[in-house]
């Protein structure tokens, strides 16, 4: 579904958080080997942005995604917050920064570590608190940044669906980013912003399918949503584990695809901080899930009853 963007996204994108070094550090060799990997497994959308290791992401995908041999690579990147370095260079602290001037010297830099003349989108980043900024100033900005070429779309990219949702009802929105708010195990999303969109023809991106990790692994150590996971969210994933298993299905696959069960979803980008991270998720978006998994996986709680092929 294309909507009010101007080209079609690609149905599987990379996240590049963990190549800044989210909860551990990612080598340069490793980082090139997972962009290598999507080379050959023909992903081309990369989702990145400054606060992403200080800028490390933006970086690592200008300097690497040529040589791992991505050709015409489509890439989203984030605004309105600055990277303060050290006096001595160093990584300093992140802050916001919602002025038309701000957002600009934002893209700038990133413009500067990706080594590019433009962006395919670009994100305001987690303006839930400041509403009034984005009225005044940065949605401006976003504009006359489209209006000049310097970007093909503008959007929101944020965890929290009901701000999300009135910036999606107030502005014109090309595409919005939703993170872990649209899973097998959290339907947040499907209130609100998914329906919203669907009627605006905004197109959505959804980001932590996985939940941060819980839906890759549902062991005693994964992360929920940032933190470690309560024994009701592992039982959960569990069961939605075994559930796929009766099916022949990895957990993965299920919570891959679940998204693209909504017809307002465009695009679903998952972190990879290897090549065998990159090369297991693509496979994970081409198994087969077959219909009677959704059906038992709705009657079960984890799909949304107007979302099971086949019932709505």
């Amino acid at each position: 579904m294309t909507g009010r963007l101007p080209f079609d996204l690609p149905r599987l994108g990379i996240g590049t958080a963990p190549l800044g070094g989210l909860f551990e550090e990612v080598s340069e060799a490793d980082a090139a080997a997972t962009l290598e990997a999507a080379a050959r497994e023909g992903i081309t959308y990369f989702d990145t942005a400054p606060r992403y290791g200080h800028g490390q992401a933006e970086d690592r995908l200008g300097r690497l995604l040529a040589p791992a041999g991505v050709t015409a690579p489509v890439i989203s990147t984030k605004t309105g917050w600055l990277l303060r370095p050290k006096p001595d260079g160093s990584p300093g602290e992140v802050v916001t920064d919602w002025t038309e001037a701000g957002i600009r010297a934002s893209l700038e830099s990133s413009l500067d570590r990706l080594g590019r003349s433009s962006v395919d989108v670009l994100y305001l980043h987690d303006p839930d608190a400041f509403p009034d900024e984005v009225r005044r100033s940065a949605y401006p900005a976003l504009r006359r940044l489209r209006d000049e070429g310097l970007v093909r779309a503008i959007g929101f990219g944020m965890n929290n669906t009901a701000p999300l949702a009135a910036y999606v009802a107030e502005f014109d929105v090309d595409v919005v980013l939703v993170a872990g708010r649209f899973s097998l195990l959290d339907h947040d999303a499907l209130g609100t912003l998914l329906p919203l969109c669907l009627r605006t023809g905004t197109s959505v991106v959804v980001g932590g399918v996985f939940n941060t990790g819980l839906l890759a692994d549902p062991s005693p150590g994964a992360m929920f949503n940032y933190r470690p996971v309560p024994e009701r969210d592992l039982a959960r994933a569990r069961r939605c584990r075994d559930l796929c298993a009766e099916y022949g299905v990895p957990l993965a696959a299920a919570a891959i695809q679940f998204p693209f069960l909504h017809p307002a979803v465009a695009s679903v980008v998952v972190g990879c901080r290897s090549a065998g991270e990159v090369t297991a998720n693509a496979a994970a978006s081409r198994f087969s899930v077959p219909d009677t998994l959704w059906r038992r996986l709705g009657q079960a709680g984890f799909v949304p009853p107007e979302l099971v092929p086949g019932l709505a």
